[in-house]
């Protein structure tokens, strides 16, 4: 019989294959804190679990993230893992170490089957869904690799929250899309915001999406938390080109979505992540296309330069034209603040990741090889 990874459960979940077993329902908020509260994946160790059961659960679970395949620190600190997730494919995820936070970015896909022009994830192709263990086991083998850091000396750059716990902020804004794998990210996040788990602020946790229309509003009723929007681009005809899933769900649409999603969202404002590429969507006629663009949807622009990557048929903007592009947006009186470049050296930055996926798409990379002046 092939054990049951309780990291696949959220509670009501592992309550009840916890009554399957015979037991009664508070014995499985005892063991989901010991799993999330506390990192534990030995069951002898939950002391205040029967022992009876706990020799149940030696016989018919585990708790098991996925595999350290490779850990880099970058010289800014910023540490990414590559993680086995089986069948040849591996993700990454990455944590960025703060003065105030620590904030983890998670994976979602083995791949992404978006191939949004700029990201290196989409140049990989796509393999499968992760399964919601291989989610959150991320979150909890951060939580213990950084713990045991952090108890050795070896890191100390946030204060980390009251539990002591060092990773404080998580965007699923890794590999892959996350709404296109609604139902195993859903069982994340509500593992990630249970009081008995990780306790997370639905503002401390944030869902990146390049537009699925439908799942933004799925997300709406089930679980909303901070949303993340990749626009990229002021006008369909561009957007069509970088983010090609906008040939489905064009930007009105898209801008309707938000609209209707802050009606439940835990903060007043839509995030737009824009990645400036050089001669393609970083002129001044784009910022002020974006301007009109979102007057109607209250926001926050995040400016992303380009981060490079092998095969990339684009360029990072000079500062002047990122800062003349940025000035025009809050001369409109638009929140934006420019993300500064993270973990670069060790290709964690964000569009950096690539993992190693087994492509079962067989698809085409022409979008990779959009010449740029086709784009503008």
């Amino acid at each position: 019989m092939t054990p049951t990874n309780l990291l696949d459960f959220d509670l009501p979940q592992l309550t009840d294959w916890i009554q399957s077993l015979g037991e009664r329902p508070f014995r499985a908020r005892q063991i989901f804190r010991w799993i999330h509260r506390e990192g534990c994946d030995d069951f002898a160790a939950m002391s205040d679990v029967a022992k009876s059961l706990r020799a149940k659960l030696a016989e018919q679970a585990i708790i098991a993230a996925p595999r350290v395949l490779r850990d880099s620190v970058s010289r800014d600190g910023t540490r990414k893992w590559l993680l086995d997730v089986g069948g040849g494919n591996a993700v990454e995820t990455v944590f960025i170490p703060e003065r105030s936070r620590g904030t983890l970015c998670i994976s979602t896909q083995a791949g992404c089957a978006l191939e949004c022009a700029f990201c290196s994830t989409g140049k990989q192709g796509f393999n499968r869904n992760l399964s919601t263990a291989e989610i959150l086991g991320q979150l909890w083998l951060a939580n213990r690799l950084l713990g045991a850091a952090k108890a050795e000396g070896d890191w100390d750059t946030t204060e980390g929250p009251d539990n002591g716990r060092v990773v404080t902020n998580v965007v699923l804004m890794g590999m892959g899309e996350p709404l296109a794998n609604f139902e195993a990210v859903v069982h994340a996040l509500r593992v990630m915001l249970d009081d008995h788990g990780y306790g997370l602020s639905r503002r401390r946790v944030t869902v990146s999406t390049s537009g699925i229309v439908p799942a933004i509003d799925r997300l709406r009723e089930h679980c909303p938390v901070a949303l993340a929007v990749s626009l990229h681009a002021p006008n369909d005809a561009l957007r069509d080109r970088l983010v090609p899933i906008n040939r489905k769900y064009p930007l009105r649409e898209l801008l309707a979505a938000c609209q209707r999603y802050l009606e439940r969202a835990p903060r007043d404002f839509i995030t737009f992540e824009y990645v400036l590429l050089e001669g393609v969507n970083d002129a001044p006629e784009h910022a002020r296309e974006l301007v009109t663009l979102v007057r109607d949807v209250p926001c926050k622009f995040n400016l992303i330069p380009f981060n490079p990557f092998p095969g990339a048929p684009f360029a990072r903007p000079d500062e002047d034209r990122i800062r003349r592009f940025a000035s025009i947006l809050m001369e409109a009186g638009l929140v934006t603040t420019t993300r500064k470049t993270r973990g670069d050296d060790v290709a964690a930055a964000c569009g950096q990741l690539a993992g190693q996926v087994r492509d079962r798409t067989r698809r085409s990379r022409q979008t990779m090889g959009i010449d740029q002046g086709e784009m503008v």
